[in-house]
């Protein structure tokens, strides 16, 4: 068994008339929507023709696209192979979009891409590396639309209306969501045309948000894809049927598309959520629905404070300069009751394992330890 590196090594020469659109193809372009494609493929606002991606190879900017650290091998290692094959040789891309505004709490990103087979992909970025693009995924569970639910909408019409053909819509993590809520909300001509829409490891909607936008008039389009400890995609988890893969790593790391495993063309099926992690990711949701909209607003303005004593405006610096970040967040949460710091303190550690940070052991061992509450308190967020 592989990855997506190996399906792009096996099948990259396959047209996509010759092999039609694969989950794993989804997967690939989703990953791909990561990239930092500013001056290189024209914005959605300029209405201009698409570029083939081949050629981004040559634009004197070429290695910006790499700009996120994180990941830089593995994203050179998929562009590499897409380059080299004809399937996403001829890619072209188009309607890029992105947008940080933190006054707006709100990060979205999004791009076109325009199959050899006439299809059309709508690509919605997950959470980057920004801070505030992090603290947009806490505001859906109080919020909707979020800002960028709203921006998802109009750039799924925008496209549509601008390009023809049938339409898959897709994005990892928060893309995910937007992915799905663009669809519940978008025009009904709009709507007609969509084929598939892919939630890879992307939040659920609160109940009420599933039957104010009428899911069920895309439930059967709706692929959702889960790895087997996922977290972030059990977030709200209800009513949309889901399917589970194998990754090859285990806890948070396995939201990492890259470490999800790969057979042939498809990915490789897991029985469910492991039960552990379906427990905790019951608390979650049961500590969330039980809040109302003011204590989850304050929770979430209280824990962006405390990440933001980092004076850092995104995760990578803030993993890199640990114990600068932490001196910073241990004195935020003396300022903080009991109850709330021990939900930052869970919080804070699965930002480190999210960003991949490699010293969490230390970094545990610095931060405030849990202290034992004199009564029964709710469940709290956790990481694992």
């Amino acid at each position: 068994m592989g990855t997506v590196l190996d399906y792009l090594d096996k099948y990259g020469n396959y047209s996509f008339q010759e092999m039609p659109m694969t989950e794993v193809d989804s997967l690939a372009l989703c990953l791909l929507s990561y990239l930092k494609f500013e001056g290189m493929v024209p914005e959605v606002k300029e209405n201009k023709p698409p570029v083939v991606l081949r050629s981004l190879e040559k634009h004197p900017d070429f290695e910006k696209l790499f700009a996120d650290v994180r990941f830089e091998k593995s994203n050179r290692a998929l562009v590499g192979r897409m380059l080299k094959g004809k399937r996403f040789g001829g890619l072209r891309l188009n309607c890029y979009v992105n947008v940080i505004e933190e006054q707006w709490e709100t990060q979205f990103s999004a791009v076109t891409f325009l199959l050899d087979d006439g299809t059309v992909y709508v690509a919605y970025r997950g959470t980057d590396e920004t801070i505030i693009g992090w603290k947009e995924d806490f505001n859906m569970t109080f919020l909707s639309p979020v800002p960028g639910q709203a921006f998802s909408v109009w750039y799924l019409n925008e496209v549509a209306n601008r390009i023809s053909g049938p339409l898959y819509s897709g994005g990892h993590s928060k893309g995910g969501n937007l992915a799905v809520y663009s669809a519940m909300n978008c025009e009904p001509e709009v709507q007609k045309r969509l084929v598939k829409v892919y939630s890879l490891d992307g939040p659920g909607f609160r109940p009420e948000i599933l039957e104010k936008c009428g899911y069920d008039k895309i439930a059967d389009r709706v692929v959702k894809i889960l790895p087997n400890s996922s977290m972030i995609g059990m977030v709200f988890e209800s009513d949309m049927r889901f399917q589970v893969v194998k990754t090859r790593t285990f806890g948070l790391a396995q939201h990492d598309l890259y470490t999800w495993q790969v057979v042939a063309n498809h990915l490789v099926k897991a029985n469910d959520i492991y039960e552990r992690r379906r427990q905790i990711d019951n608390n979650l949701n049961e500590w969330i629905l039980s809040l109302d909209e003011q204590q989850l607003r304050t929770f979430g303005d209280t824990l962006y404070q405390v990440i933001s004593a980092s004076q850092t405006d995104n995760l990578i610096d803030f993993t890199a300069e640990w114990k600068k970040s932490m001196n910073a967040v241990i004195a935020a949460l003396k300022e903080v009751d009991d109850e709330t710091k021990d939900a930052l303190i869970k919080m804070v550690k699965s930002l480190f394992e999210i960003a991949g940070a490699n010293a969490r052991k230390e970094i545990t061992s610095k931060l405030p330890q849990k202290q034992k509450p004199e009564t029964k308190s709710k469940p709290v967020l956790s990481g694992h």
